[in-house]
């Protein structure tokens, strides 16, 4: 589980704008670029090229 004072702090590689984390705790989500970045063995992978584009599945 991510602590909320690294949330805190992590931004969009892209936009440099927030991120949040998605309802499964599964992967950080920006809203602005519309991306998804999953979280493996409790890391998140913040690498634009790893970010997959962001569905309606992905949001609820």
């Amino acid at each position: 589980m991510i602590k909320q004072e690294l949330l805190d702090i992590l931004a969009c590689p892209k936009c440099k704008g927030p991120v949040e984390l998605d309802q499964q705790k599964s992967g950080l989500i920006c809203r602005t670029c519309n991306l998804f970045y999953a979280i493996k063995d409790d890391i998140p992978i913040m690498l634009i090229d790893e970010a997959k584009p962001l569905d309606q599945e992905q949001e609820s």
